[in-house]
């Protein structure tokens, strides 16, 4: 995944989920920001941010912001692209668990969910669902960094799926390099670690991969343990 333009700022503040407040050139810019998060950890004033430039005249901001620096490790925020990139990842031969993928398909109904892949080899068909992490502490890669009822529902509706005869995948992006495990943060949404406990007891694969992250780009990385 590779945006057409990058640019950096220093973040000033964030008012509401939607937008921040960036010092750009000298120059306080209002921006959109692609991930409705807490991301309290990271967009810290001062802290070196990277944005995207529109080429929509029509929108009310001018840049997104995508990425942050948390120090020196540069971290991912868009919540846009998890999916993209394991699709692509997928479709490159790069996800080891699903080298042998032959269909493979975005954005699939099933019951009273919309799963984020599909698939099918040889073998089986499933579903997965795509889970960006942007939240880091002292190595360990977490998720969610806030409540989330909708990711608590597709872990449930994930386990029908395998109940039904469907292989069935949860793909944690960690959008970052350099994580030493990743695991559920029970103490911020203890019914989200429930769902993901019981979806790997009933068969439900829980995979982690990290990214490779430059300032306009953020491609699928290796596999990083799953501590559940």
């Amino acid at each position: 995944m590779k945006y057409p333009s990058a640019i950096a700022a220093k973040f000033l503040k964030r008012p509401n989920r939607f937008i921040a407040h960036v010092l750009l050139d000298n120059h306080e810019e209002i921006v959109h920001v692609k991930n409705t998060g807490r991301c309290k950890e990271l967009l810290q004033e001062g802290n070196v941010v990277i944005l995207e430039e529109s080429n929509n005249p029509k929108r009310k901001t001018k840049y997104s912001l995508i990425a942050v620096y948390k120090g020196n490790l540069l971290i991912n925020i868009d919540s846009q692209v998890p999916n993209t990139v394991v699709y692509q990842g997928i479709q490159d031969g790069n996800v080891k668990e699903l080298h042998d993928v032959t269909v493979l398909s975005r954005e699939v109904v099933f019951g009273n969910s919309r799963f984020d892949l599909y698939f099918e080899t040889k073998e089986k068909k499933g579903f997965i669902e795509v889970k960006g992490v942007t939240l880091e502490t002292d190595g360990i890669a977490m998720f969610p960094d806030a409540p989330t009822l909708r990711g608590t529902k597709h872990l449930y509706e994930m386990v029908k799926a395998v109940e039904a005869g469907y292989a069935g995948y949860v793909v944690f992006l960690i959008q970052m390099k350099g994580v030493k495990y990743f695991k559920p943060f029970e103490i911020r949404d203890p019914e989200f670690t429930k769902a993901l406990k019981l979806a790997a007891e009933k068969g439900v694969k829980v995979l982690a991969y990290d990214s490779i992250v430059s300032e306009d780009e953020i491609t699928l990385g290796t596999p990083v343990d799953v501590r559940i």
